[in-house]
């Protein structure tokens, strides 16, 4: 979802039609009050904010959005007639992730937006995870110890991805229930131990990295301590 915040109808319907055109959902606001609903229901992946516009200019909302934690990461770009190399350094500065003046080109346009959207992105999640004589492809949907296949049920495979993916991390019953188990409500915290214990038969020795943490969850670590039951 893309927001556009630019109260000249011409520029806006055009922004608009681009972007639906190349596929992408947007919401269109003439002015600021409108947005600010907006961004209370359902926040965008991406803002395409002009300067001036009536109410509130475009620096305060760029403020107010980065002054808010939840917000900062939000990729921002700036459309105005100001081409003055001030404006640009001071949105910029406030924090706009890219700034362009009017007019200018569709193709670039788009361009810009499609960018914006790239470094935003979440890094892609790695294909293979090790941890010592550990390794799970999940390219391959496979486990190995020390390079001997392990046999896994599809539960016990997604619980030993969540926790090589949060290595040295703790990760609650909860949170492995919500992940794994999904909206099974039938599901409960001991079959979460269950399965632990089961999983860490299977991995034989590579199982001693997957540590209790009492009253809270696992983690998967080296410990000179042991598996705490």
């Amino acid at each position: 979802m893309i927001y556009i915040v630019e109260d000249d109808a011409s520029i806006r319907e055009l922004e608009q039609y681009a972007l639906q055109s190349s596929g992408y959902d947007v919401k269109s606001f003439e002015e600021p009050e409108a947005f600010w609903q907006a961004m209370r229901i359902t926040e965008p992946e991406l803002v395409i904010l002009d300067v001036m516009l009536p109410g509130e200019d475009g620096f305060s909302i760029l403020k107010k959005l980065r002054g808010t934690p939840a917000l900062r990461q939000l990729p921002i770009i700036m459309v105005t007639a100001k081409s003055s190399e001030l404006d640009t350094v001071r949105g910029l500065d406030c924090g706009a992730d890219d700034y362009i003046t009017k007019p200018f080109g569709i193709m670039e346009f788009l361009s810009r937006v499609r960018a914006a959207l790239r470094r935003s992105a979440p890094p892609a999640k790695p294909n293979v995870y090790t941890f010592h004589e550990l390794m799970l492809d999940n390219a391959r949907h496979s486990v190995t110890v020390n390079g001997t296949p392990v046999d896994l049920t599809y539960k016990e495979y997604s619980l030993l991805r969540l926790l090589l993916e949060n290595t040295n991390l703790v990760v609650t019953r909860e949170t492995i229930l919500q992940v794994v188990w999904g909206t099974d409500i039938s599901v409960e915290s001991r079959t979460v131990d269950m399965h632990i214990r089961t999983l860490r038969k299977k991995l034989g020795s590579a199982g001693s990295y997957i540590l209790t943490v009492r009253k809270v969850g696992y983690k998967l670590a080296d410990s000179e301590e042991g598996v705490e039951e």
